[in-house]
């Protein structure tokens, strides 16, 4: 019997880093039309990517609109103890939690994710939001949404459709957080599955 050995699919990259700035610049503005303006706006970014994702999009918010200082409106919320897959995921370490210092009570949450797949991750930043404070309103930005939802979740503003086989992995890289042959990259790439 003879063994074929199939070379590996290269990654398909979807987006490059202009894409990316692009995306974000148009989620900006729409984030802040949503909104009429900047006023109570908070940016809480789901790690690992979605916080740096997070930070962009307030650096654009406040070049859209002066009056904002784009540090004090973002945050970072951890999900891990809230996500209901922990038994069946590989131990991940937590992030810290931080919310700007206005707190989150009455104040427009939108939660900041590169990919949204089954709407897990987004349930668990859900209840991760009620324990620290009470919104007047949370909406969901993401770079990438894939389809294949298993609970009933949407985003508001997205960056682009890319729909895709459940087989294959969609992987955001940021410069922020990848590092590929001691390069920083800003893509996403499409890998085939198995």
């Amino acid at each position: 019997m003879t063994h074929v050995t199939q070379a590996p699919v290269p990654a398909r990259v979807v987006l490059n880093h202009a894409d990316i700035d692009r995306a974000l610049t148009r989620i900006a503005h729409e984030i802040l039309e949503a909104n009429k303006g900047s006023k109570d706006l908070v940016l809480l970014g789901i790690p690992r990517r979605g916080y740096p994702l997070a930070v962009r999009l307030a650096q654009k918010i406040a070049a859209a609109d002066p009056a904002v200082d784009a540090a004090a409106i973002v945050g970072q919320l951890d999900v891990t103890m809230f996500r209901d897959d922990l038994s069946h995921q590989p131990t991940r370490p937590p992030h810290r939690t931080q919310l700007p210092l206005s707190g989150i009570d009455n104040k427009v949450v939108v939660l900041i994710d590169d990919v949204l797949y089954s709407g897990r991750t987004i349930r668990a930043a859900l209840d991760a939001i009620v324990d620290l404070g009470r919104p007047r309103i949370v909406r969901l930005a993401v770079l990438i949404d894939r389809g294949h939802r298993e609970l009933p979740i949407r985003a508001d503003h997205v960056g682009k459709n890319l729909p895709t086989s459940s087989a294959e992995k969609v992987r955001v890289r940021l410069e922020e957080t990848d590092v590929i042959d001691g390069q920083a990259v800003n893509e996403v790439v499409i890998e085939a599955g198995a």
